[in-house]
C-alpha cells in the first residue's frame, strides 16, 4: 500500500467516529498520533547512535510500548489509556530538556476526540506501518503531509495558517540563506517557510555534518495557536530537526516591542503575519504610540523592522491593504523606507490564496540599514489559459521562474523595466503620501467607452425589457381571463 493511500485510509477509519468532527478535528487527532510515532522512531535512532540518550517520554507511554503489538490493548482499555494517561502526562511533563519541552508544548491544547477504542486500535496500526527512520519513506510521507496541511485550506478557517508552497518556496530561493544565519518566523503557521529554508540550504550550503548542526542551531520560530503548532513541530521532525524546541508556543506580539534587545536581533525573517485579523486587546499597547493599532500584519511589520540586525534581510507577506492604508500603515511604510531598503515588491494576483482569501497579495523584499531609493515592482499574472489559480490549479514554483530570471543575483544588478516589471524613487513614492499601491505603467487601462453614449445604451435596454415585460403582463392576463 503507497503511503497516499495509508493516510487516506487511516482518514477515512476517522469518519466512521462519532467524536471527530470535520477535517480539522481528523487532521489534529492524525496529528498528535504521527507525532508520537515519529518522535519515537526518531528515539530508537538516537539511543542507538548517541551515547546515554534517554527519550523524554516515560516508557509506558511510547509508542512502541502500547501502540506497536497489533495485537495490543484496544477498545475501552485502549481509550481509558489515552485519555487517563497518557494525555495528562504528556501535558504535564517535569524534565526540562528541549526535546521534554518540544512533547509538552504539543500536548499542552491537544485533545484526543476519538470515542471507538476498536477504530482507534486500527487507526494505530496503520500508523505502524509506516517506518520513519526509512529516509524514503519519511521523504515520502513528508510530500503526504503537505498535502494534509494543504487540505487544511478547506477546513474551515484553518487555511489562513497554510502559506502556498510555491509562494514559501520561491521567497527562500530569493532570500538566498545560508547555514548559521539565524532565520526567524514569528508567526510560523505549519512551518512552511521554515522547511523550504532547510531545504533550500540543503540543497546549496549543507555539505558536512557541521553544517547540518550550525543550520539547524540557527533556527527560530513561534506559533500562537496549538493545531499550526502541533503540524509544524511534526513538520519539523519530518524534515529531520532534532531538537524542534526553538518553534515555540507562544504570541509573538504579546511581547513588549522594547524588549526585544540587540542580543534577540535576526539575520533573515521569512513571514506571512496573519491579516485581516484583530489582535486582543491590550496587545497594542506593547508597541509605540504612533505604531499602535489591532490589525495584526502592521504589528507584525513594526516588530520584523526591529528585529532585523543591520544587513539583516526579510521577506515578508502583506494584503494590498497594507500598501495603499492610511494612519498607522503611512507611518509604518514611512519608517519601513527610512530603516530598510525595500528594494523588491512582488505584486499577486488574489486568487493565490484561494479558496481561503480571495485578496490582492504582495511578497516584499527589504534589507535592514539604509534608507529606500528605488523600489521595483514586479507584477506576477497568472499563466496564459487559466483564469484564476484554484484548489485544483494552484499557484507552482515554476510559474515564478521568470521573476527569478529578472531579478539578477543576489546584488539584483542589470534589471531593467519589462511589461511586467517597473521602477518608482522613494521620492514619488514620498509625493503619494506612502501609498505602495502603484499599478503597473505598462498596462494599457481597458476602454469601456463613452459615458454618456453608454448611459444611451442603457436607457434603451432598460425601454426595450418594459416593453417585453408589458407584453408578458397582457399574455398572462389573456391566459388566466379564460
Amino acid at each position: 500500500m503507497s503511503v497516499r493511500t495509508l493516510v487516506k485510509s487511516i482518514q477515512d477509519i476517522m469518519r466512521q467516529d462519532t467524536g471527530v468532527d470535520g477535517d480539522a478535528q481528523r487532521i489534529s487527532q492524525l496529528c498528535w498520533m504521527f507525532f508520537l510515532k515519529i518522535i519515537d522512531d526518531q528515539d530508537q535512532e538516537l539511543e542507538l547512535f548517541k551515547d546515554g540518550y534517554r527519550s523524554p517520554i516515560p516508557k509506558q507511554l511510547q509508542w512502541r510500548a502500547w501502540a506497536a503489538d497489533p495485537e495490543g490493548i484496544t477498545g475501552e482499555e485502549l481509550l481509558a489509556f489515552i485519555n487517563d494517561d497518557l494525555f495528562p502526562t504528556l501535558k504535564n511533563l517535569a524534565s526540562l530538556t528541549p526535546r521534554a519541552r518540544t512533547v509538552r508544548g504539543v500536548f499542552e491544547d491537544a485533545y484526543n476526540y476519538m470515542k471507538s477504542g476498536q477504530l482507534m486500535r486500527q487507526v494505530v496500526n496503520r500508523i505502524n506501518s509506516i517506518d520513519f527512520n526509512n529516509l524514503s519513506e519519511r521523504q515520502h510521507f513528508g510530500d503526504i503531509y503537505e498535502q494534509i496541511l494543504n487540505d487544511l485550506q478547506s477546513a474551515g478557517n484553518a487555511g489562513e495558517y497554510y502559506t502556498p508552497r510555491a509562494v514559501t518556496a520561491f521567497m527562500a530561493q530569493q532570500i538566498d540563506p545560508t547555514p548559521g544565519e539565524i532565520l526567524f518566523d514569528p508567526a510560523c503557521g505549519t512551518g512552511g517557510f521554515l522547511t523550504c529554508a532547510i531545504r533550500h540550504m540543503r540543497e546549496h550550503y549543507v555539505k558536512r555534518p557541521e553544517d547540518e548542526t550550525t543550520m539547524q542551531a540557527s533556527l527560530r520560530a513561534v506559533e500562537k495557536k496549538q493545531l499550526p503548532h502541533m503540524l509544524a513541530v511534526t513538520n519539523m521532525l519530518l524534515h529531520g530537526i532534532e531538537d524542534p524546541s526553538f518553534l515555540r508556543h507562544d504570541n509573538t506580539l504579546a511581547r513588549p516591542y522594547i524588549s526585544w534587545g540587540k542580543d534577540e536581533r535576526v539575520d533573515i525573517v521569512l513571514s506571512n503575519p496573519p491579516f485581516g485579523g484583530r489582535e486582543e486587546d491590550g496587545i497594542e499597547s506593547n508597541f509605540p504610540q504612533h505604531f499602535r493599532t489591532r490589525e495584526t500584519a502592521d504589528l507584525f511589520l513594526a516588530l520584523i523592522i526591529r528585529l532585523l540586525k543591520p544587513g539583516g534581510r526579510a521577506a515578508v507577506v502583506l494584503p494590498d491593504g497594507s500598501l495603499f492604508g492610511e494612519g498607522v500603515k503611512t507611518r509604518l511604510k514611512e519608517h519601513l523606507m527610512e530603516e530598510c531598503n525595500l528594494h523588491t515588491i512582488v505584486r499577486l494576483p488574489n486568487s493565490v490564496f484561494r479558496p481561503y482569501a480571495s485578496i490582492g497579495t504582495n511578497l516584499l523584499f527589504f534589507e535592514k540599514g539604509a534608507p529606500t531609493q528605488d523600489i521595483w515592482f514586479w507584477e506576477h499574472r497568472v499563466p496564459e489559459g487559466q483564469k484564476a489559480y484554484s484548489m485544483t490549479r494552484p499557484i507552482r514554483l515554476e510559474h515564478l521562474a521568470d521573476c527569478a530570471a529578472w531579478w539578477g543575483g543576489a546584488q539584483r544588478e542589470g534589471r531593467v523595466e519589462t511589461e511586467r516589471a517597473w521602477k518608482v524613487s522613494a521620492e514619488e513614492v514620498k509625493a503619494r503620501g506612502y501609498s505602495l499601491d502603484i499599478k503597473n505603467p505598462h498596462t494599457v487601462a481597458e476602454d469601456h467607452g463613452d459615458p454618456e453614449t453608454l448611459l444611451e445604451d442603457l436607457t434603451a435596454a432598460e425601454a426595450e425589457v418594459a416593453v417585453i415585460r408589458d407584453q408578458l403582463k397582457a399574455i398572462l392576463s389573456g391566459a388566466l381571463a379564460r
